[in-house]
């Protein structure tokens, strides 16, 4: 029985990278055969060609500029139907190991050819890949927030957020521009970005960059509460009487 051809993205930052895989593809064709949706030189290329065509597997280097495999393969998690991520690195054998865990396989460079056809073999009965190994997985914070809107993946740029609320369970990521709605936790932005975002609030972080100044404010009580000034914008954000010595504290006020 002949396999259905798989749509294949390749990823890399190098062009004799990508020209071997392509041709890699080509010389399987018999028993893997496959169908090549595009090439890309790095993650934010990846997802811009996702916009306009399906893909059932990535196959993507580790180390790439702009925006590298492991942050990639993040934002593929975020897709209805993510494909299916096969890496590839040069990688020692101990690294190596570690994003098997996260991944359809992996393949090290210089890739040969039987071991293509295996991880595509292996990408065919693997399910999608496990975001929140990704996430353990990283090699440092992500450069952008994935936004899902109509069925595309928009990319926020982290250092474009002023702001972010948690709103029942969603958070709204505020930028000069506009409000996203991200699918993740306040928790989670803080532990992965604690030299950026400053918690104010139970329910909110302030880019530290984004801090125009202070404002204190009576409240019904007489007492008063502290409200941050936020760059560009009306804004002003309370900052809870729980946060306010560590509020001060990071922002040396």
């Amino acid at each position: 029985m002949t396999e259905t051809p798989l749509r294949v993205l390749i990823v890399d930052d190098e062009a004799p990278a990508r020209m071997r895989l392509r041709d890699l593809l080509g010389d399987i064709a018999t028993t893997q055969p496959s169908e090549l949706i595009g090439m890309a030189a790095n993650g934010v290329e990846a997802l811009r060609l996702l916009d306009t065509a399906e893909a059932d597997v990535v196959l993507a280097d580790i180390r790439m500029p702009v925006m590298d495999g492991v942050e990639l393969a993040r934002h593929l998690a975020h897709l209805e139907s993510p494909p299916a991520l096969i890496f590839t690195t040069a990688y020692d054998e101990y690294a190596v190991s570690a994003f098997e865990l996260a991944a359809a396989d992996y393949l090290l460079k210089p890739v040969r050819a039987e071991r293509l056809a295996e991880a595509l073999a292996r990408a065919r009965k693997r399910p999608p890949t496990d975001g929140q190994i990704l996430s353990a997985l990283a090699p440092g914070a992500r450069q952008h927030f994935s936004v899902t809107e109509r069925g595309r993946i928009l990319l926020v740029p982290v250092v474009d957020v002023l702001f972010l609320r948690a709103e029942q369970k969603y958070v709204t990521a505020t930028t000069m521009a506009r409000e996203f709605l991200l699918d993740e936790s306040l928790v989670q932005i803080e532990q992965e970005f604690p030299d950026r975002f400053v918690r104010i609030h139970r329910n909110c972080l302030v880019a530290r960059g984004a801090v125009a100044g202070v404002e204190r404010s009576p409240d019904e009580e007489g007492e008063g509460h502290w409200s941050i000034l936020v760059n560009g914008t009306r804004e002003r954000l309370p900052v809870s009487r729980r946060q306010w010595p560590a509020v001060r504290q990071a922002l040396r006020l």
